[in-house]
């Protein structure tokens, strides 16, 4: 394949840790393109269940699509944080669960960002708190039989879908 060459690239936004960058590339071809690419931090994500199979959840409303979600569970990286704290810390905060956590892979988010997903399997999961939200988050957590979670999971209705199928994958639940 003919070589892609970057030859301008600013940030034209950035609030909250995210931005967006404008970056032009001459194509193989010649031609002269510029692109808009999201930039942000790599998030973590898991896929939870518990000791019965129950896939833990995460139903809040996303600004994105404006609507309620059922998610999995998952976050940012903060500062000087490994991605296995990060999602100890995202579980526990978001619904209450602790469990026996597994990497599984990290995944591209999008041709048109620079996200780079660490997936987990977190299994035994068990409640040990209230989930411990910030001010702006709002979310009922929900612990869904692995049925009716894969069916869920084949609307295509939720931010991770990748996570899932990667996450069932590996623990051989597909």
């Amino acid at each position: 394949m003919n070589k892609w060459k970057k030859v301008f690239s600013e940030i034209v936004f950035s609030k909250y840790g995210k931005a967006i960058e404008h970056k032009d590339f001459i194509l193989p071809n010649g031609k002269l393109l510029d692109f808009y690419i999201y930039n942000a931090g790599d998030p973590v994500c898991v896929l939870a269940l518990t000791a019965n199979n129950e896939v833990i959840m995460a139903k809040q409303f996303r600004v994105g699509p404006e609507a309620v979600l059922m998610e999995l569970p998952g976050g940012m990286i903060d500062k000087n944080e490994t991605p296995e704290t990060a999602i100890k810390r995202e579980l526990l905060e978001e619904t209450g669960y602790v469990g026996d956590f597994q990497f599984v892979t990290q995944c591209i988010d999008g041709a048109y960002n620079t996200i780079d997903r660490y997936c987990f399997v977190a299994t035994n999961c068990k409640k040990v708190a209230e989930p411990k939200l910030d001010d702006s988050e709002f979310v009922e957590v929900i612990a869904t039989p692995l049925l009716e979670f894969r069916n869920h999971l084949r609307t295509g209705r939720l931010s991770d879908v990748e996570v899932a199928y990667l996450g069932l994958d590996f623990l051989n639940l597909l």
